[in-house]
């Protein structure tokens, strides 16, 4: 028994969630997300609470059950509160700027690096060592912020490199001399 998936999802007040088919749409004042359900998985609106259910008892459709519930009340809360990632960038002439919805990171390589926004992205650089990737999607505040981070990702001898802000780099000693 699921117990994530059998919560029921309360709506808060200036949201709107529309269900067509396997098809969920989910408006808020920040703006609209839409996610296609799996087929096992079926949705029961009741006044302001979700309710999931799922076909039988298969190991798949029990994963699925605890996954949609929790992609769903992802998609409610970040249309009424913006996800966010904090990034922090260390290392010598390291740095960052915006360039309209682009960011412009400098981080050693003989050329900058140009990082586009995807759409329902936006980028805070409060210092030059710190970028806030902002959004309503969840998963693609995450991704977009691995992505940045794959282009120079933290170096364990000198601590260099672009780091999530709550991220702890186990540093290692170096060669010793004779």
């Amino acid at each position: 028994m699921s117990r994530i998936g059998n919560k029921p999802i309360t709506v808060p007040s200036g949201v709107e969630v529309k269900v067509d088919g396997q098809k969920i749409t989910v408006k808020g004042p920040k703006g609209t997300l839409e996610r296609e359900i799996h087929k096992n998985i079926s949705i029961e609106m009741q006044e302001n609470q979700i309710k999931l259910t799922r076909k039988d008892d298969e190991p798949e459709n029990k994963s699925l059950h605890g996954l949609t519930r929790s992609l769903i009340n992802n998609m409610i809360i970040g249309v009424t509160e913006m996800y966010s990632k904090e990034l922090q960038i260390n290392g010598v002439g390291y740095r960052v700027a915006k360039q309209g919805n682009n960011l412009n990171l400098t981080l050693g390589y003989s050329h900058p690096v140009i990082f586009e926004a995807p759409e329902g992205i936006t980028f805070d650089v409060p210092n030059p060592n710190t970028i806030i990737v902002k959004g309503i999607d969840k998963e693609l505040v995450g991704e977009c912020a691995a992505v940045i981070r794959t282009k120079r990702p933290p170096e364990v001898y000198r601590g260099k490199g672009i780091k999530y802000a709550d991220e702890v780099i186990r540093r290692k000693v170096g060669k010793t001399g004779k």
